[in-house]
């Protein structure tokens, strides 16, 4: 009996010494990773954002009840969790713009006031931090995959036949290779712009590219960048900006939701609807109508192309078929 007596006191004491220790254990611990990603940091603040309704890691159990309030800014989102086994953390997550276009990302757990049990869990088989640690890793990871799919997404739908009213427009025409291609519209645009601020004249509506010539295989071209007016406006004659003026056209449109990147593509679908469709193309050039400004739109996933290829107007003529 002496011996169970014994035991049973060394064990007491045992319990004892292992909550003195596990009491004395820290409340609180923190997990921090970074890592960069090849993205505005509008595109990622709006994935996380959309996404803050669960936490992204493992950590938290499934059947944990969670109290969240989440602070939004255009730079970083706190959210506070409460749970019977931390009584307050808060995940932050932090994002600062690189001068390369590319964003830094800093996710943080600060947990604060663990519970007794689960200093106890930490104290015996060791603490999270390094699984989580990892943990917080990988869901970068998977951030940074979710973040390239969003901006890769695009979709071409062929409109069909569409009247297009044609009009005045102020323009400027310069070759280009498939390389800087989009550099050299953006600056022509920016240019018009700035002319026409300068010189009170007003847009009617969004900037567009006519292309005089197109080599399909190279990707070279010859094109006038343009953006409409409402009447015709006078300029001077040793101005490299003009005004033109476009008839009215029947014409195929198939718009591009997406990255311009993808407008090749686009392209090879209006010319193959024409042949499928026993559509001709007039002598009137093909243009490309930019329905949002890409400058003000971070994720090229929402910017709009219209392009319209002139067709040749069939006249369709009537038998005359009446007997005497």
């Amino acid at each position: 009996m002496k011996f169970f007596k014994y035991l049973l006191f060394l064990l007491l004491i045992a319990f004892i010494g292992m909550a003195i220790y596990v009491a004395v254990q820290p409340n609180d611990f923190e997990v921090s990773e970074t890592t960069t990603i090849n993205a505005p940091k509008a595109v990622i603040f709006e994935i996380v954002s959309d996404s803050t309704d669960m936490d992204w890691s493992s950590f938290w159990k499934a059947s944990e009840t969670l109290q969240k309030s989440v602070f939004k800014s255009n730079d970083s989102i706190n959210q506070i969790f409460t749970s019977n086994r931390i009584k307050n953390s808060e995940l932050k997550w932090v994002f600062v713009s690189n001068a390369d276009g590319s964003t830094t990302v800093t996710r943080t757990l600060d947990a604060d006031k663990l519970s007794f049990m689960t200093k106890a869990k930490f104290a015996l088989f060791g603490d999270n931090k390094d699984h989580l640690s990892e943990q917080f890793k990988t869901d970068l990871v998977s951030l940074d995959k979710k973040v390239a799919v969003s901006m890769s997404a695009y979709t071409i739908k062929v409109e069909g036949i569409t009247d297009y009213g044609g009009g005045f427009y102020m323009y400027n025409t310069i070759s280009s290779t498939s390389n800087n291609m989009i550099a050299t519209m953006t600056k022509q645009h920016h240019e018009l712009i700035s002319f026409m601020n300068v010189h009170h004249v007003t847009a009617s509506g969004m900037p567009f590219t006519i292309f005089i010539e197109m080599d399909a295989e190279t990707g070279n071209v010859i094109m006038s960048n343009a953006i409409p007016i409402r009447e015709r406006v006078i300029v001077a004659e040793d101005s490299n900006i003009l005004c033109g003026y476009m008839e009215r056209t029947k014409a195929l449109k198939v718009t591009l939701q997406g990255n311009y990147t993808n407008l090749k593509e686009a392209w090879a679908t209006a010319r193959k609807y024409l042949k499928d469709n026993n559509l001709e193309a007039s002598e009137m050039s093909p243009f490309e109508v930019y329905k949002n400004d890409a400058t003000t739109i971070p994720n090229p996933a929402h910017w709009m192309t219209d392009i319209y290829i002139p067709i040749v107007e069939k006249i369709e003529t009537v038998e005359n078929t009446e007997t005497f």
